[in-house]
């Protein structure tokens, strides 16, 4: 029997030989979906489609798998997370995204700037103009209103996330108040 993830997903293996045999590597998993491609065209980072979806990136990274054989219900929470028609995120060939999906991701990459200008503009001209810019986006596109700039300083961390300090550990001598008072 198969392992399956916390939410029941399996990764798929390709039919077994003649002999009923299943070889173990790379080559048997076949591609059930297409999210993680369309989750990067769509310019929404691991952070948000796991806030999206009510879970941890780690259960996104595990149902981003393109092998991963998710539950139809997540298949829906995808499509409304990442707003595509349920059919992009199936793979049934290796065409690109369909244009309308595609001019909205590069609608969705185009607004994260000008808002990100809007946010960093060095002098009110710069302001005005990007002002301008995400106004004229939102008309012809009005989902871009909820869409947030680019992100200044690197990507954050999640609750369940350790940060460096975790890995590069501080000895306890550092902290021992009498080797203060020697360095005099």
């Amino acid at each position: 029997m198969a392992a399956r993830g916390t939410n029941g997903q399996q990764p798929a293996t390709a039919p077994t030989g003649a002999n009923g045999s299943e070889a173990g590597d790379e080559h048997n998993l076949r591609r059930l979906h297409r999210i993680q491609t369309v989750r990067r065209q769509q310019g929404i980072s691991l952070r948000t489609a796991a806030r999206h979806l009510g879970s941890n990136i780690r259960e996104i990274r595990v149902q981003e798998d393109e092998a991963t054989d998710l539950r139809l219900s997540d298949l829906y929470r995808w499509q409304a997370a990442l707003d595509v028609p349920l059919e992009e995120l199936l793979v049934e060939s290796e065409r690109p995204l369909s244009r309308p999906v595609l001019e909205r991701a590069k609608l969705v990459q185009v607004m994260k700037t000008a808002a990100a200008l809007r946010e960093l503009a060095p002098n009110t001209q710069v302001a005005r103009l990007a002002t301008r810019l995400v106004d004229q986006l939102i008309e012809l596109m009005p989902e871009l209103k909820e869409v947030a700039p680019w992100h200044s300083v690197g990507q954050r961390r999640a609750p369940d996330e350790f940060g460096e300090i975790l890995r590069r550990r501080i000895p306890a001598e550092f902290f021992d108040a009498s080797s203060l008072d020697n360095e005099d």
